[in-house]
Order: C-alpha cells, then structure tokens, then sequence
C-alpha cells in the first residue's frame, strides 16, 4: 500500500517511489522552482498574461479558418460552432485557472498531470504538448510568410536551394522571435501588446465596415441540408460518422458538429497562459484572470467576425482552400479593406508564432528540470530565460518551417489539446480529493460536475475529428512511450532520488 513521505509529500511504496505512476508532489514542483540553476524570473502581470492569451488565439483562426468552415463545412451556422467549441474552452478553462493558481509552475498540463496522474502519463501529455506547439508553431510561421509575400507585392519569400525549396520568410519569423524570447519573458510581452493592439484594431475595423454589408437573407438557411457523402469518406470522416454509418460530415447538423471540432482550433493558445505560471507575479489572482479574461475578449471578436462574413456573401461563395477573411471584401469591391486584413493577418500571425514557441520552451523546461528530457538543457540564462531550449525550439522550427512541405495540421493539433484538457479537468477531481488542504487561488464552482461536462465536451469534440487524425495520435503517443522506457525513465529525477543519486 502507497504512503506518503511527510516531508514530501510523494508517495512511497517500501521506502520508494511508485514506479510508474509516481506522483511529483506540489510541494517539490514548487521547491524546484527556487534552483538558481534554473529559476525563472517573476516578471509577468494579469494584463501580461491576458495579452499573450489574445496574441496567440487572435491569429490563424480569425484570418482563415472561419472563411473556409463556413464554406465548406457548416455554413452560416460556423458562429454556433464558435459558441460551442468556446463552451468547451470554457469548462477546461475554469479548471486550467483552478490548477494554475494551485500550482504556479511552469508545464501546464504536463505539471499537473505530474502531481494528480504520475510521472507516465505526465511524460504522455508532455509529449503530446511538444506536437501541439512545434508543429502550429511552425505552421503558422509558413502562413506568415505568405502573407509577407502578398504585403510586399505578391513575391513568394522562397528559395531554390538544389532541390529543395527553402522559405526564407518562415525561417526570419522564427529566428527573430527566438531572439526575443531567449532576451526575456517581458520583453516578449511587451512585443505581443503593441502588435495584437494592431491585429485587434484590425478585427474591430473588419467587423463595424463589414456590418453594413450585411444581407440577412445570406443567413437562410442557419443551417444548410446536409449534403452527405460530398466530403469526408473513409478514414478521411469524423470518427462520430464512421462509427454512426453516417457518411460525410458536410453542413446540416454532422457538419455544424464537425466545424465546431475544426474552429476548436481557433481558440488554442489560452491554455499556453498556464505555461507562464512559474513566471508570473501573482499567480494565485492573474492567472485565473489571464486565462478567462483572453477567452472571453476572444469568443466575443470570433463570433462577431463569422456573423458579419457570413452577412456579407453567401457562404457558397466561401467554398474552397483559399478563401479566408478578405475574400468576402474582395467580392464587394473593398480593396483597401481586403489589403489591411493582411496587414493584419501578417501581424497577428507573428504573435501567435510567439506565444506558441514560449509555451514549447516552457514544457520543455518543466521535462528536462525533472529529468524526462536532458537536464543540461534546463539551466537559464541572465535574462531569467530557459536560452538553450530557447535556441533548440527555434533550430527545430525554422527547419521545418523553412524545408519540409508541412500541410494543414489543424485536426493534429486539436486532438493534442483536447487530450491535455480531459486530463486537466479529471486531474482537478483528482487533486480536491487527494490534497484538499491546498490553498487553490482560484476555485472551480460546482465539482466535480464541472470538470465533468468539460471532459464530455472535450470528447465529444475529439470525437468528431477524422478517423486519420486518431490514427497519427496514436502513433505520436505510442513513440512517446518508447521513448520514455529507453530514456526518460532512468533520468528521471524521481528516479534518481530513489537511488540516492541526488
């Protein structure tokens, strides 16, 4: 039977932790952050932490994403997708506050799965958080380089190098922002504030000219027939359709569902927020509100957005890859309106290629301070500032960003998050029971029903997302549990002070 050390609070099994579900105490999580080694310097606010939430959800999503889901999957009806996918940000949201006022240490998801889960299944989200952030960040890092090339005249910022096609655009984002960042947290934030000032401006502008554009009659039918069998076949369909026998998942109601599962990824990056905890001046208070008060401003500017696209033309109009936010101007006329989206777009894409690179860095430090990954990658620098992780993200990006084809990953990057919120949401039932002596700045109302429906509605959005994105998941997870075995196990830090080693 497990006890726990008095002093540590980690559960022991014969004077030793417990294998593989080891569980990394608050109170150690919290004493590692006082290493001078590699100790992060306080430097954020609850505005600080609000900005790079809004930084990093205002970018992608508002530009793209809500132009193509109109047109090809819902509808009109993408503004009830926007509502449903932010109740289900919101649910996770509220135990995201409770978890990150509770335990102010960087990691998000993977922290708190450390302390509630044990060390395998903190090691399973850790893994899944470094698909998550490299792979948008460098997916969004090649859309800011089209942008860059329509803002400059329509030159693709791309060389041919032998055979390969190298995309200098994608790789100056990323070395410029690896540079801010590994200068400091602060200086990051301030950065992110004078440019999504800019972007939000930008969306206000799209919004209050778009509004007298509006045809009614383009919101009947709310929401379109279903037209069955059009999209989606195969592996290539929603899992809720491939196990219901249901077909495609174009409009209708199927379609409404699988568009809120596609928008969800609109809003990632507010959970990046809980990655900044071990930085953050007050982070029993700043948090909660950094992480609700982002996703409110956001939900509000996305909803607003997709009613005044969808005003402005008939979404069939919207069909096809390429249409985004400017496209509905461009069909009435509004050049210098369709030229200030991209000049908006190109800024907030650089932002949100910012935030998700910080919280890469951030996860990444949580693991190799604990051992999981290389401990000489965790030391900081002058700056407060984890600079060889720092470095190591930016190389990894700029190469894929700048070299490899990458496609459209957003249903990869959805299933990743919506995981890392399941395991948030069950771990604060988890956590109230275990350690209910805790002092929680921020405390979920009605637990554990809460958590509860967050978990359900985070499946249900999973669910809805393609047979193929399961299959990928899978794999990714499955070699992260080999990797931990062959490495990460014995470099544990929890194993190393089982053996006496530290």
């Amino acid at each position: 039977m497990a006890i726990q050390d008095k002093d540590s609070g980690e559960p022991h099994l014969g004077g030793r932790p417990t294998g593989l579900f080891r569980t990394k105490s608050i109170e150690q999580s919290i004493r590692d952050t006082d290493e001078p080694e590699t100790k992060l310097r306080k430097d954020l606010t609850a505005w600080d932490l609000t900005v790079f939430g809004v930084a990093v959800v205002i970018g992608a999503g508002i530009f793209t994403l809500t132009a193509r889901t109109a047109g090809n999957v819902a509808g009109p009806s993408v503004s009830a997708a926007f509502v449903i996918a932010a109740i289900a940000c919101g649910l996770a949201a509220l135990c995201y506050a409770e978890f990150a006022s509770t335990v102010p240490v960087a990691g998000s998801a993977y922290t708190f799965s450390y302390a509630t889960f044990g060390e395998l299944i903190a090691w399973i989200i850790g893994w899944d958080l470094i698909l998550e952030f490299a792979l948008a960040a460098s997916v969004v890092a090649k859309g800011w380089s089209l942008y860059l090339g329509e803002v400059i005249g329509n030159h693709t910022p791309v060389a041919q190098i032998g055979s390969v096609t190298f995309d200098w655009g994608a790789v100056l984002i990323v070395a410029i922002i690896t540079v801010v960042l590994a200068t400091g947290t602060k200086l990051s934030s301030r950065v992110s504030l004078v440019i999504t000032s800019i972007k939000v401006a930008v969306v206000l502008v799209v919004v209050v000219v778009g509004a007298f554009y509006i045809d009614t009659d383009n919101y009947s039918p709310y929401i379109p027939p279903s037209e069955a069998g059009s999209t989606g076949e195969g592996i290539h369909q929603s899992l809720f359709s491939y196990v219901t026998g249901a077909g495609g998942s174009t409009f209708g109601w199927y379609g409404l569902l699988a568009a809120a599962s596609l928008v969800f990824f609109a809003f990632i990056g507010f959970d990046i927020v809980a990655t900044t905890a071990e930085e953050t001046k007050d982070p029993q208070k700043a948090l909660p509100r950094g992480i609700l008060g982002s996703l409110l401003i956001v939900t509000v500017l996305y909803v607003a957005v997709t009613l005044v696209l969808t005003g402005m033309v008939d979404y069939h109009e919207l069909a096809g890859d390429s249409s985004n936010l400017a496209t509905a101007f461009g069909i009435h006329g509004i050049t210098w309106a369709k030229n200030l989206i991209s000049f908006g777009a190109l800024a907030g894409l650089t932002t949100v290629v910012m935030v998700l690179m910080l919280g890469q860095t951030r996860v990444l430090f949580a693991m190799s301070r604990d051992g999981l990954m290389p401990r000489r990658l965790a030391p900081t620098g002058k700056h407060g500032t984890p600079v060889r992780i720092t470095v190591l993200v930016g190389v990894v990006v700029a190469v894929l960003a700048g070299i490899f084809p990458i496609g459209t990953l957003e249903e990869m990057v959805n299933i990743g998050t919506l995981f890392a919120f399941v395991l948030v949401s069950v771990g604060v039932i988890v956590l109230r029971r275990t350690r209910p002596d805790l002092p929680r700045g921020f405390r979920v109302p009605l637990v554990p029903w809460v958590p509860v429906l967050a978990v359900l509605a985070c499946l249900w959005l999973m669910v809805n997302l393609s047979v193929e994105t399961w299959i990928r998941f899978i794999v990714w997870m499955a070699l992260g549990v080999i990797i931990y075995f062959a490495y990460s196990r014995r470099h544990s830090m929890m194993e190393r002070r089982s053996r006496g080693e530290v």
